[in-house]
């Protein structure tokens, strides 16, 4: 628990400091989330003896690097979407004949880690409203944050015991209310006009969030590992830490594009 803790306040600074500058160094640290990630994720197959291909995947972050490096741009995302999906084939029918599987994994890999984790550039390419990129942070950490000390003092019932044993539903229920009140108090400080779709952005994040960190878990069952990684101590791996904002990226993205933009 101490571990843990001391662990978060450590990575609440640079968190800061990255997403307050912005620009490159954000886009750079994305990128190195999604290597670390992707690798992780990669790994934790080769537990079970599949043999997913880092190289397409590392191919897939540079190209969607450079992509976004100026723009967001639609027609881009597409081709690089087209460029995985034949690199990927491409390992299927030439490279590794044999293990379907493998090549499957390499492609899942590339859409649930890199292009979900993306998301967060998108966000701060959107100029007008790139403020936002915050509640992306906001939704997962407060949810994780007041799940685990409600679930903690007053959890009871399971949630999904055969997927996440620790979880209970009171845990999730403080979890919502947690990020719909700190998305609140965000929205009233820096962004009032936009005060009911932050918490409206509160709620869903959490819910997707959640939805987000058990979809690692059942990964994590499945293959029969504890955490994906010990890079972070006391949080496990760069997935463990950021599972969550796997979905809550792609949800404020699409929620600024479909009811603010």
């Amino acid at each position: 628990m101490i571990t843990r803790i001391i662990s978060a306040f450590a990575a609440v600074p640079l968190l800061l400091f990255v997403v307050i500058e912005g620009g490159i160094l954000l886009k750079l640290s994305v990128m190195v989330i999604a290597i670390l990630g992707l690798n992780e994720f990669y790994n934790a197959f080769k537990v079970i003896h599949y043999k997913p291909s880092k190289i397409i995947g590392l191919i897939s972050i540079i190209t969607v690097f450079i992509i976004t490096i100026e723009t967001t741009n639609f027609n881009y995302i597409m081709g690089w979407f087209f460029l995985n999906i034949t690199l990927v084939l491409f390992y299927s029918i030439f490279i590794n004949k044999t293990d379907i599987i493998s090549s499957f994994i390499t492609g899942f890999g590339i859409l649930y880690i890199v292009f979900f984790i993306y998301h967060i550039v998108f966000i701060s390419n959107l100029e007008k409203y790139s403020q936002l990129i915050w509640l992306v942070f906001i939704s997962a950490w407060a949810t994780d944050t007041f799940a685990y000390f409600t679930g903690s003092f007053i959890g009871k019932n399971k949630l999904c015991s055969s997927i996440s044993p620790k979880k209970t539903v009171e845990g999730a229920v403080g979890g919502v209310l947690g990020s719909i009140l700190i998305s609140c108090l965000f929205m009233y400080f820096f962004a009032p006009a936009l005060f009911i779709h932050g918490m409206t952005i509160g709620l869903l994040g959490s819910v997707v969030g959640q939805t987000g960190d058990l979809s690692a878990s059942v990964i994590k069952r499945y293959v029969g590992i504890k955490d994906y990684g010990k890079i972070m101590p006391g949080h496990g791996g760069v997935l463990d830490r950021f599972d969550s904002i796997l979905f809550t990226a792609p949800l404020v993205y699409y929620y600024i594009l479909i009811f603010i933009a």
